[in-house]
């Protein structure tokens, strides 16, 4: 692996350092992949990719999102008559009925 030497203003270091920490990476390692996307291979000029790196908090809203848009193209709803009532919710006894009617234990199944 060779090395490269960047020189950029403090700003510029300190916003890549602050954007590879949210990316759980190395200012290098962002490097690395903008370097990987810009240059061709193989003889060939590669796209840069269209959509730009997101922070780990950005990738949990979109799953999240996409979680919520398949519920919705399913029909699949969260509705508050499908929630048990408090009561049953914290009705032990009823839990443990319903995971053995005869009232035993499973041990080591």
């Amino acid at each position: 692996m060779r090395n490269i030497t960047v020189a950029v203003d403090e700003e510029t270091h300190r916003l890549a350092r602050i954007r590879a920490a949210e990316l759980d990476t190395s200012v290098s390692a962002l490097v690395r992949e903008f370097l990987r996307r810009i240059a061709p291979r193989d003889g060939q000029r590669e796209r840069p990719d269209p959509q730009p790196l997101e922070s780990a908090l950005e990738r949990r809203r979109r799953l999240f999102d996409e979680v919520f848009a398949d519920f919705d193209a399913r029909g699949i709803g969260l509705r508050m008559a499908d929630n048990l009532p408090r009561a049953e919710l914290h009705d032990r006894s009823a839990i443990r009925s319903e995971e053995d009617p005869a009232g035993r234990a499973d041990i080591g199944g």
